[in-house]
């Protein structure tokens, strides 16, 4: 009976293991945002079949960029405070495993997507986990700029459930992206500001705010809360949300503006910390107002 308890133990550990390498969390706003995308092109005539083999499709290909990332840059975390404790780092899954683990699920994702939904969405997810894999990835040891490469990929969620629904790349679409996008900035400066060492030490000196400069960082996390709160507002002259969205979408953007704006001004991990929040909140809270006022 032991030796069967342990067995169980250990598959359920290794099942963990898996699922680590997919970052859960990462994957549950991933799938927020195409759910969201998906229903602001149906509306209320939204199909629920269809939805669920977005998400599915979503989730796999989601977890596999995850899973490809993590093995990597293996080395990178098991330098890093935060991340040594990873499975490939803490050595409880084989590199070779977590490669085949991530490669299977990347494709199952992408073809999922393009039997289940449609041919479009199915492109957009393989570009997706290329530009994400294979160009943002490696780049980030050698300059900032993957921040805003990585920002792409990181966008590209809402804009696949748009078309999982049957839309085009029209402007709706790259509305939803640009939001995303916009937002994911002041939220990776100020994970950076708060592990600045940890990614010195992780080998990623390019993205940290020691080698940029506080003031530069404080700079670029004005402009991008700056220029994120006009295309917040763009949903509702393009017709896709009324008056309710406007309003809430402006108040969360000045208040996602004004936690920047203490960066800026008092440099500080505290006021780091507090933007980092403000953008945990922002995004849910964005795309719930956008639902919100679609449904009414």
């Amino acid at each position: 009976m032991r030796s069967i308890d342990t067995g169980l133990t250990i598959r359920r550990s290794r099942v963990s293991d898996y699922l680590e390498l997919t970052k859960p969390r990462v994957t549950l706003l991933v799938l927020i945002t195409t759910a969201v995308g998906f229903y602001m092109y149906s509306g209320t005539d939204v199909v629920g079949s269809l939805l669920f083999h977005a998400l599915i499709g979503t989730a796999l290909v989601a977890g596999g960029a995850s899973a490809a990332n993590q093995y990597i840059e293996r080395a990178n975390d098991a330098r890093m405070i935060r991340t040594r404790e990873r499975p490939l780092p803490g050595a409880r899954l084989s590199e070779t495993d977590a490669l085949l683990f991530a490669a299977a699920i990347s494709v199952v994702g992408v073809i999922y997507l393009g039997v289940f939904t449609n041919a479009l969405t199915g492109v957009l997810a393989a570009l997706t986990i290329l530009l994400y894999v294979f160009v943002y990835t490696p780049l980030k040891t050698r300059t900032a700029l993957a921040t805003l490469i990585g920002a792409i990929p990181g966008a590209a969620p809402p804009v696949l459930g748009w078309t999982a629904a049957g839309g085009s790349l029209d402007p709706s679409a790259w509305v939803l992206f640009a939001i995303v996008f916009l937002w994911q900035l002041p939220h990776f400066l100020a994970i950076a500001w708060l592990y600045d060492e940890d990614y010195q030490r992780g080998g990623f000196d390019p993205i940290t705010i020691r080698n940029a400069g506080s003031g530069n960082a404080s700079r670029q996390i004005i402009l991008y809360c700056s220029a994120l709160l006009p295309v917040s507002l763009l949903p509702t002259s393009l017709g896709m949300t009324g008056s309710v969205y406007m309003f809430g979408a402006l108040v969360a953007g000045l208040v996602y503006f004004g936690y920047g704006l203490a960066v800026a001004l008092y440099r500080s991990q505290r006021s780091a910390r507090r933007l980092l929040r403000a953008s945990v909140i922002y995004l849910p809270a964005v795309f719930l107002l956008m639902v919100i006022d679609r449904a009414i």
